[in-house]
């Protein structure tokens, strides 16, 4: 089948507004605490808990839906996932209790499981040569656009009820993956170049996938840092409105205006510059997109300690954007970086072990910042300690070297766009 020039970027730009609504449905929570609260009484650490059960639930089901999107149709995949997720958002309006809430953020995490390892996927599979990253980091910036409306769940909270903006974004979603079966299609199928000789392609198996994986130093090394970019993303995602609240006397509005408005419009900004840099590096160094996170670590970690140091609101403000900015240029690469050390037949089911261990990771963080504020312990000493942790992180990504037939793959697709 052969595919238009333009339908690859056709493909990222309907991917960028399912990442959008993938993201602000589950942002929407962290920014209406307060109206969430009043309506439905629980303690710092149940609120942690809301988050952190998605996490959870969602992280131990990445994997076996990283399998799904390489052993099936990654655009079927994605298309069940936005249906489901956006059904379980209308639900969710509906809810009375915590235990409530709790069981709906939980059916959250399995539906929203499946959409990241298909997508990051099925765009790479359209994406093969030397805009591979910025496509990616397309993809994104939509997911970033998602997170910086997350104030939005704050607003109408304010304006209307705590549940009204779940009703809202939750018809949305349905509506629009009626749109996407239409239009979505999986890329034409090409042999895996890793596996050439065999007359026919295996159908992946899962503990085949799992073995392969585990047993590469680079992979090894990634999942470690994604794991502990997992605790410092989430539990700075998940508590930054709070502490702007708290810390700088803001209304809930406001803080959710900074925290994910600000925070992520930087993030957008941050996720392209980083596949630019990232797709142009790479023409003269096989490494170039796993340096270009590293560089932007190194910058991130100093940054986030900073901010979380000083009384200034303005000065909070420019070094959270800076961390959020430069910290965004490692997710924009991740699943590019993955082509560089995995088998590419097993390139989703890579993408869900990582999301597995970060948010399962990710998830303890969230839930122990609600329960060491209960503790009376600062906001602020838990975020220096993740810039500390986003120093390890940059070491342990420099130390990953893509392996000999994946620099060859790399060079030949490079090749191949330039005609």
């Amino acid at each position: 089948m052969k595919v238009h020039k333009l339908y690859p970027w056709l493909i990222v730009a309907l991917l960028c507004v399912v990442g959008a609504l993938n993201y602000l449905d589950r942002m929407m929570l962290t920014t209406m605490r307060s109206s969430l609260v009043e309506a439905i009484p629980m303690t710092d650490a149940q609120f942690g808990l809301l988050t952190a059960v998605f996490l959870w639930i969602y992280g131990i089901l990445s994997p076996f839906a990283g399998f799904l999107a390489d052993r099936f149709s990654r655009s079927r995949v994605i298309i069940g996932s936005l249906f489901v997720w956006s059904a379980v958002t209308w639900l969710t309006s509906y809810a009375t209790s915590f235990e409530s809430l709790l069981v709906t953020r939980a059916l959250m995490g399995i539906s929203e499981s499946c959409y990241a390892p298909a997508a990051v996927a099925l765009i790479m599979d359209y994406h093969r040569g030397s805009t591979r990253s910025l496509a990616n980091g397309i993809h994104m910036a939509g997911i970033m656009v998602g997170q910086s409306m997350g104030f939005v769940g704050g607003w109408l909270a304010t304006d209307h009820s705590w549940n009204y903006p779940f009703f809202i974004f939750g018809m949305i979603g349905i509506g629009y993956a009626v749109i996407l079966l239409f239009s979505l299609k999986d890329a034409p199928k090409q042999p895996s170049t890793l596996a050439q000789g065999l007359q026919q392609p295996e159908k992946v198996q899962f503990r085949a996938a799992v073995k392969d994986l585990l047993g590469r130093r680079g992979f090894i090394l990634a999942l470690t840092c994604w794991s502990l970019l997992g605790i410092i993303g989430w539990m700075i995602v998940g508590w930054l409105p709070t502490y702007f609240k708290e810390n700088f006397n803001l209304s809930q509005t406001m803080a959710g205006v900074y925290s994910t408005g600000y925070f992520h419009a930087a993030s957008l900004l941050g996720v392209i510059t980083g596949g630019i840099l990232a797709d142009r590096w790479a023409r003269k160094n096989p490494r170039g997109r796993i340096l270009v996170p590293v560089v932007g670590l190194c910058l991130a970690a100093p940054a986030i300690f900073l901010a979380s140091h000083t009384s200034i609101l303005s000065v909070a403000i420019g070094c959270f954007m800076l961390y959020s900015f430069t910290r965004i240029f490692t997710d924009g690469n991740m699943m590019p970086i993955l082509c560089l050390i995995t088998d590419e037949r097993y390139r989703a089911t890579a993408y869900g072990i990582l999301n597995f261990f970060s948010c399962i990771i990710g998830g303890i963080g969230l839930y122990a910042g609600g329960a060491l504020r209960d503790a009376q312990v600062d906001l602020s000493t838990v975020f220096q300690t993740g810039a500390v942790l986003l120093a390890l992180c940059a070491f342990l990504l420099y130390r990953i070297q893509p392996t000999p037939e994946s620099i060859t793959v790399q060079q030949n697709d490079q090749k191949e766009s330039a005609l």
